[in-house]
């Protein structure tokens, strides 16, 4: 039988205490937990100017100074995405052995449910999270292999991936303007592969001793996530800004594969995820990912004789095999991505 640090948190009813392998080490720890408000990242209203050529400057903008903004006017209904949050919500609600249960119908574990990270094995402590994860493309392979439960979940979550997926293109293609590349850069593979993972963060006895989710920039192109209530940090100055959720907004931010192809000139921002002792919190990431045979590069138009490449050339399944193998660990990423 499974002792209660190896069963998923959410099952822990009433729980009074973290479990020792939920501690972090003191200097892992979220040091404080209260943030002035004032300090925040940009919000860009997408339909906000009648000249385009401002919005591609607030994107620039955000994404130079901060890695990280918020979307509002995006052009993905509320109800969708009130929908896909309440699907997601049930699906965490529900039996632990019924979440694995719905994420193990696929012999190459396309989906799957676990608890902390794909790690939880070798791991020396454990993050307060459940995590649901499953590809998005192509729907007609691996819809067949997402949970068939709560009843609506395919349904929905399929209407919302494909909205996702439109409004991934609509940002990647202001960065593109931004940039100077073509429009349309991004499209076909290196933005072939888009990844859901939706966490969810029940209550923490104790959420000075723990975090839900460890320091780490995202090994994606772009990635969009949809939250409502607090949790996300984002590391600006060496100082922790808390990111308020803006009702009905998505949070975006740059990941590795955007560094690589910009050639440094747009970086992501550490984040992370703290709990609380109060109440449950799911969040949505959904990752633009390259195909796995793709090759991430500095865009030829980017460098020049005065601006010569900083990174090689890498296969996207190779670069994803090492970040996971580094831990997400900035600066071994770092290191491993200016050396290809």
């Amino acid at each position: 039988m499974k002792t209660m640090d190896q069963r998923p948190p959410s099952s822990w009813p009433h729980v009074s205490y973290v479990p020792e392998s939920f501690v972090h080490p003191l200097e892992k720890r979220p040091g404080k937990l209260f943030f002035d408000t004032c300090k925040t990242i940009p919000v860009v209203d997408l339909e906000g100017y009648h000249d385009r050529t401002h919005v591609v400057q607030d994107v620039l903008k955000a994404t130079k100074e901060f890695g990280f903004f918020q979307v509002i006017n995006h052009g993905v209904s509320k109800k969708l995405m009130d929908d896909a949050m309440a699907v997601f919500k049930e699906f965490h609600a529900m039996h632990p052995e019924d979440k694995a249960s719905e994420c193990s119908k696929d012999p190459n574990r396309s989906c799957k449910f676990y608890t902390s990270s794909v790690n939880f094995s070798k791991e020396k402590f454990h993050y307060w999270r459940d995590a649901l994860m499953h590809p998005c493309h192509s729907l007609e392979e691996y819809m067949q292999f997402w949970p068939g439960k709560p009843i609506r979940y395919r349904e929905v979550v399929k209407e919302y991936a494909v909205e996702l997926k439109k409004l991934g293109e609509k940002i990647l293609n202001l960065i593109c303007e931004g940039l100077g590349l073509d429009t349309g850069y991004f499209s076909g593979g290196l933005s072939g592969d888009p990844v859901l993972l939706v966490n969810h963060y029940p209550p923490c006895p104790d959420p000075s001793l723990t975090l839900g989710l460890a320091k780490h920039r995202d090994p994606s192109l772009i990635t969009i996530l949809y939250q409502e209530e607090n949790g996300l940090q984002v590391c600006k100055d060496d100082e922790w800004i808390l990111v308020e959720p803006v009702p009905h907004a998505f949070v975006i931010n740059v990941g590795y594969v955007l560094q690589i192809i910009s050639n440094g000139e747009l970086k992501g921002a550490e984040h992370r995820a703290v709990t609380n002792s109060s109440d449950p919190r799911t969040s949505a990431a959904f990752f633009i990912y390259p195909s796995k045979d793709d090759l991430i590069e500095p865009a030829k138009a980017l460098t020049n004789a005065d601006n010569p490449p900083i990174y090689g050339s890498v296969q996207f399944k190779e670069f994803q095999r090492n970040y996971l193998s580094y831990g997400a660990n900035a600066e071994k990423v770092q290191k491993f991505i200016s050396s290809t």
